[in-house]
């Protein structure tokens, strides 16, 4: 096999993997995420409803297709930090942790305050444990979708 081949393979198989850890993300938003958040919305936490389709700006993209969007880029971020979490049930944690601590932080403090958004939910504790736990539960499913799959070594 000539290097140019070889080459030419493993970029095949790189994208595969990007391919594949993008639509896990984007898979966790609609099972982990929306269903934590519809588990919430049943309880009466938050009144936000699960699956929103009000159109994003600028483009007039229904929110539920631009979070999964953001899960399958999420999840990319996840693939290169995955290799440093631990075995077994601290595994989950750390998937957890991780869907806490990135997308979140990034949603309160630079997201919100480019739309104009109070920064960190406006400190309204109510809004902010709704978006820890599905952020949480997205990152949790990454995790969980990753070992389903047998990407994890």
């Amino acid at each position: 096999m000539s290097a140019t081949s070889a080459a030419a393979g493993g970029g095949r198989l790189f994208r595969h993997n990007i391919v594949s850890l993008f639509l896990i993300g984007a898979s966790s938003v609609l099972l982990f995420q929306m269903g934590a958040l519809a588990i919430l919305f049943a309880v009466g936490q938050t009144q936000a409803a699960p699956f929103p389709y009000m159109a994003t700006k600028p483009f007039g993209i229904p929110q539920i297709w631009s979070f999964c969007f953001w899960g399958g880029v999420w999840a990319l971020v996840f693939g290169l930090v995955e290799k440093y979490f631990p075995q077994g049930l601290l595994y989950y944690v750390c998937a957890f942790l991780f869907g806490v601590a990135g997308p979140v932080l990034v949603l309160w403090f630079v997201v919100f305050p480019l739309k104009g958004l109070p920064m960190a939910a406006g400190l309204n504790a109510g809004r902010m444990l709704t978006q820890i736990i599905i952020h949480g539960c997205y990152g949790l499913g990454v995790g969980i979708l990753l070992q389903v799959v047998g990407r994890r070594s």
